[in-house]
């Protein structure tokens, strides 16, 4: 196994990126497609310059997304064609189910469906354009807008916040009524139950 460092200079079409996880928020996917749209193309390359998307190289070469399958998915829906892409590990000479195997171990996979369910490896999709909706990533994701949360390190955090969320807030609650849902993640982000989750930011007795 190779551990690269600098990114590749050469662009990756966004459309051959592969994901490691099944789902994303779609609402969250809007978000950045507005502001790709607000945005002059100068602006946008920029941005895209300052955000690679980190990559670990799987078997044939091909790129798979460790992080901003949002970003890679509104680009794709934009029409961007290629993306700049930093390689945190070359694994291309594993096969196909040992490669599976070394993403999940080392957190840099996220194998849950639209139901929080775990599901096995050939339920991800090989493309951007199949990732499944979630509306609690949605709303995971407009929490941390909101400073429910803090953004940290922790991998697929937004997920954990997520799940949290999923068992608290009714599912029809957060699809047709967004915003109300959103006041209760407030809430319930700052509670005592909320603790344990990356980036927790509630009250304290210090």
């Amino acid at each position: 196994m190779t551990t690269e460092r600098e990114p590749l200079l050469s662009p990756v079409p966004v459309a051959e990126l592969r994901p490691t996880q099944i789902t994303v928020g779609l609402r969250e996917v809007d978000v950045k497609r507005r502001m790709i749209r607000l945005q002059s193309p100068k602006k946008t390359g920029a941005f895209l310059g300052r955000h690679l998307v980190p990559v670990v190289l799987g078997p044939k070469k091909r790129n798979y997304v460790t992080d901003h399958h949002h970003l890679a998915r509104a680009l794709l829906e934009e029409g961007v064609a290629d993306v700049l892409v930093t390689v945190m590990a070359d694994l291309s000479t594993l096969d196909k189910d040992a490669f599976m195997v070394v993403l999940d171990k080392r957190g840099w996979m996220h194998p849950f469906d639209e139901n929080g369910h775990r599901r096995d490896y050939d339920a991800i999709p090989k493309s951007m354009a199949d990732l499944v909706d979630d509306p609690y990533r949605s709303l995971a994701g407009e929490l941390r807008r909101q400073a429910g949360f803090a953004k940290e390190t922790t991998p697929f955090s937004e997920f954990l916040w997520a799940d949290f969320m999923r068992r608290r807030i009714d599912r029809d609650a957060v699809v047709k009524n967004f915003d109300k849902a959103m006041g209760q993640a407030l809430v319930l982000a700052k509670s005592k139950d909320a603790d344990y989750l990356p980036g927790w930011c509630g009250p304290t007795s210090d």
